[in-house]
């Protein structure tokens, strides 16, 4: 699919878009396909103060289909702009999809990084080592809205021998005047790992090292983010299992925090940890603004074994997650909806008042017994749990160990919700269905609640 075809067949497109904007299940405060599907937030970048936020996107199919980069921008997170489609397919190197990738910006000049995609079709592959490039291609952009011929950095020949065709999500980061560029990998003994090679020139990329830990995290690690912090490094993933458990994901998004030393080539893994603990988080992505580490995820997973009620018949699918502020406490990762959202609380209520959107801070409490509508959130003998058997529409109970609860920030959306508990050091991410938003607790804490707005989006074809 070239920017003709895609242009070509707009009808079909709006067809979805006309029957997803009349969904009451669209979300208020987040960023939605106006039709399609969306996955992966990409490339996100900070250019002439103007925030791009590219993500995975099939414009003609709420299904996994062919995949381009949509696009966002914002200047100031409240009132955003739904860009024309960004990269498409239309490369020998990339035919079978536009997969995910990064941004790094240098000198006015954005290089975008992205995996194409290519499946052979002339026989059976189990497409694990054999049946598909992965090839990791290039272009830059002065303005973020046109790019330079694509270049093909890395194909199959140029990974490890040891490693799969599975190897993607390509994110880049400046140390010690060079430049590295980490990779998602599987290796051929179904163990995950991230590839890391390195540059002079953002252009000619060689081999440096690989991070791994025998099969304990998963046979794949996709989306991989590393960055350096308050003199700590950190590794963002998505290890993928075969199985998962009953308050696990099989696809997960966690953290590890290292001892690395990039120069020398060595590395130890201190703490793993998970990122967040939904049942709808993957795949995110950081980047900086001002010193301020920004990140974005999306609000699903794939393969799930629920339900996504607008997938069928609204013309639209999946979500971003609310940007979020990353802070270091140690060797933990600590996320906090950005600051900039509190432009959209409309006044502070009390608990008896209802409302499809909301804030709601909590402190001072010792246990916690909470309804909104048909979700449960409860905290008794150090657990934590939130219930949605009564409207997660297959999603069920997440609970998880919690030594104090000091405090917790739930931002509610239609048909979502996000729980910040103790500063962000526990995140809880899920979509959810619930028929009403009415509060009811016997707990008593100290809390502050809003009513929130929604996102003013210009779409594009509108």
């Amino acid at each position: 699919m070239n920017k003709s075809e895609y242009q070509n067949n707009i009808l079909e497109h709006l067809k979805l878009r006309d029957i997803s904007l009349k969904d009451s299940n669209r979300l208020k405060f987040h960023l939605m396909p106006n039709g399609g599907w969306l996955n992966d937030p990409n490339g996100l970048c900070n250019l002439n103060d103007t925030n791009h936020i590219y993500y995975q996107f099939s414009p003609f199919t709420t299904k996994w289909g062919m995949k381009c980069w949509g696009h966002y921008t914002t200047a100031d997170w409240i009132n955003y702009k739904e860009e024309e489609p960004f990269l498409f397919p239309d490369h020998p190197d990339d035919k079978d999809g536009v997969y995910s990738g990064s941004a790094f910006i240098e000198n006015k000049t954005v290089h975008y990084f992205y995996t194409g995609n290519v499946k052979y079709v002339d026989k059976d592959y189990d497409y694990i080592l054999d049946g598909r490039e992965q090839n990791t291609i290039k272009v830059t952009s002065k303005d973020g809205f046109t790019y330079t011929d694509k270049q093909l950095l890395l194909s199959n020949n140029d990974y490890p021998a040891n490693i799969s065709k599975h190897v993607r999500d390509p994110k880049i980061i400046k140390y010690e005047n060079a430049y590295y560029m980490v990779l998602g990998a599987r290796d051929k003994e179904n163990k995950g790992c991230v590839l890391i090679y390195k540059s002079a020139n953002l252009e000619n990329f060689k081999y440096h090292m690989t991070i791994e830990n025998n099969d304990e995290y998963g046979y794949m690690w996709e989306c991989p983010d590393l960055f350096y912090q308050n003199e700590n490094w950190f590794l963002i993933f998505c290890p993928q299992f075969k199985e998962g458990t009953e308050d696990l994901n099989k696809d997960r998004s966690a953290y590890l925090s290292l001892d690395l030393d990039l120069i020398n080539k060595t590395y130890r893994i201190k703490e793993y940890s998970l990122l967040d603990y939904g049942f709808d988080f993957y795949a995110p992505q950081s980047f900086t603004i001002n010193q301020r580490r920004i990140l974005i995820g999306w609000m699903g997973i794939p393969d799930s074994s629920y339900t996504d009620v607008t997938e069928n018949e609204a013309g639209w699918v999946h979500a971003l997650t609310l940007p979020r502020e990353i802070q270091i406490k140690g060797s933990k990762i600590l996320q906090q909806p950005i600051k900039e959202l509190k432009n959209l609380r409309i006044k502070q209520a009390n608990l008896h008042q209802v409302y499809d959107c909301f804030e709601l801070n909590i402190e001072e409490v010792n246990t916690l017994d909470l309804n909104i509508g048909e979700i449960n959130l409860s905290y008794l003998n150090g657990y934590f749990t939130l219930d949605l058997s009564k409207c997660g529409k297959g999603r069920g109970k997440r609970k998880l160990y919690i030594d104090n609860l000091k405090n917790l920030s739930i931002f509610k959306d239609t048909t979502s919700i996000e729980i910040f508990i103790n500063d962000g050091e526990f995140c809880i991410t899920s979509r959810c269905y619930n028929k009403s938003n009415l509060i009811k607790t016997t707990s008593d804490f100290k809390f502050t609640y809003y009513n929130l707005s929604a996102f003013n989006i210009n779409y594009y074809y509108e």
